[in-house]
């Protein structure tokens, strides 16, 4: 097992490519179970969660390959596996996006319920509906969701949920309903950029999908799909990482291959808090000319502030001076991050759904652990924030959702390393504090009189 060390005090500055969209990505590649002949994937990310899928697909009968230009070639060479398997899918959530793709293409799918990071409670009851509205028998044995349909029938569907509409509800529902028979229409569809990416996608394979973006979608069932090429989407949770990171450590910094039209929330949000954030065509340029402001954070569905930065940016706001309240109205739980972050030195504490910082106090490096994908990413921002060097343990985490980041910050001059988890990688500066008290009085019991 890996993990980095941060050395602070280094303001990034330079210029560096965003990667494809995990998350756009992952529901494409499933979409190719329904195709038929060969998917051609431009900019798929090399991430582990890629590979995860890949294995995955693999298993399906799905020859996946990724090309010498980079590109990612998949093609469904048999329509008899319908088993996605525990081992496999445990390992991330998004491995349920192939549950309305196997349903309606081979009419049957069993499936593990899902894995992946520890951010709160994530049922699938979305999906669930969505596909027992289009005509699936649905039952769950021993850990698997396994759905029948001889064919699928278009209908009327409600998405909804206690905290919004289902990114990846939406995508399986809208995939499958593709191949029924007739219209559905599904209300409280997703609106996340990924989600369209997925539906532009299907309809270059020929399906009928109109509203995307919105939240009503129309699909018109087709009686079959082709093989398409297709060019993933910016990353905007990595674009927003990175920018973020510049502005934390006081830098100067170019990104390419962005869509700021992804970013209007953050954006705003950054230039809230003081960052300068400047368009150049297919870039951004990030600077921060004065001193950081405190701010209020909502998380919430697109078009709202993403949840997926929420980590970063209260990383972020440990910089600013004043109090700030980040709000986590998609996952309420998601804070796992907050007593390290305290590790640190920063001055928060939890209110349910809310977290109260204190900024404007210098941190400093310590050893903290990572708990999901994006929580990885606010721990490497606070340690480049910080003074002196942080260890950052279980970056596995961060490998699911990051192509290269400790070398796309390295190239931005941060000092960051990626050793082994062994003892003898943490810094002597990271030993333990002297300890400078009196020697302890040994206790004695002493009787009552």
């Amino acid at each position: 097992m890996d993990l980095f060390v941060v050395k602070g005090g280094t303001s990034l500055r330079g210029r560096v490519r965003v990667s494809g969209s995990k998350n756009a990505a992952l529901p494409i590649m499933a979409a190719a179970l329904m195709a038929d002949g060969p998917t051609i994937l431009h900019d798929v990310p090399e991430l582990a969660d890629v590979s995860s899928l890949s294995s995955l697909l693999t298993t399906l009968g799905v020859a996946v390959v990724r090309r010498t230009d980079g590109a990612m070639t998949l093609e469904s060479a048999s329509d008899e596996p319908c088993v996605a398997h525990y081992d496999l899918v445990r390992k991330m959530r998004a491995s349920v996006c192939v549950l309305g793709p196997l349903l309606a293409r081979r009419g049957r799918a069993c499936v593990s319920l899902p894995g992946g990071c520890n951010i709160g409670d994530r049922p699938i009851d979305l999906h669930l509906k969505g596909l027992r509205a289009l005509g699936a028998e649905i039952r769950i044995e021993r850990g698997y969701v396994i759905a029948e349909a001889a064919r699928l029938t278009g209908t009327s569907i409600y998405l909804g949920g206690p905290f919004g509409s289902t990114v990846t509800g939406t995508c399986n529902v809208m995939a499958a309903a593709t191949l029924a028979n007739g219209v559905t229409t599904i209300e409280a569809a997703a609106c996340e950029p990924e989600v369209v990416d997925l539906g532009n996608s299907l309809n270059a394979m020929g399906a009928r999908i109109e509203g995307l973006g919105t939240p009503f979608l129309r699909i018109e069932g087709v009686e079959r799909l082709a093989g398409v090429e297709h060019t993933i989407i910016p990353d905007r949770i990595e674009a927003a990482t990175l920018m973020i990171a510049a502005a934390a450590t006081r830098g100067r910094v170019t990104l390419d291959n962005v869509r700021m039209d992804h970013l209007t929330s953050v954006v705003e949000k950054l230039r809230e808090i003081g960052v300068r954030v400047q368009p150049r065509g297919a870039a951004v340029e990030v600077h921060v000319p004065a001193q950081l402001q405190s701010a209020d954070c909502v998380a919430l569905p697109y078009p709202g502030l993403p949840t997926d930065t929420q980590a970063q940016m209260m990383s972020l706001l440990t910089q600013a001076q004043g109090i700030s309240i980040v709000t986590d109205k998609v996952f309420p739980d998601r804070f796992m991050h907050l007593p390290e972050l305290v590790r640190l030195g920063a001055r928060i504490r939890r209110e349910g759904s809310s977290a109260i910082l204190s900024g404007g106090r210098p941190l400093s490096g310590a050893c903290v652990m990572a708990s999901d994908l994006r929580a990885s990413a606010g721990l490497v921002i606070a340690g480049l924030a910080a003074e002196g060097e942080t260890v950052i343990r279980r970056i596995y985490h961060l490998d699911r959702g990051y192509e290269r980041l400790e070398a796309k910050l390295a190239a931005l001059g941060a000092t960051i390393r990626r050793v082994k988890d062994d003892p003898a990688a943490i810094p002597e500066s990271l030993a333990v504090p002297e300890d400078n008290a009196p020697p302890l009085v040994p206790w004695v019991h002493r009787p009552a009189a």
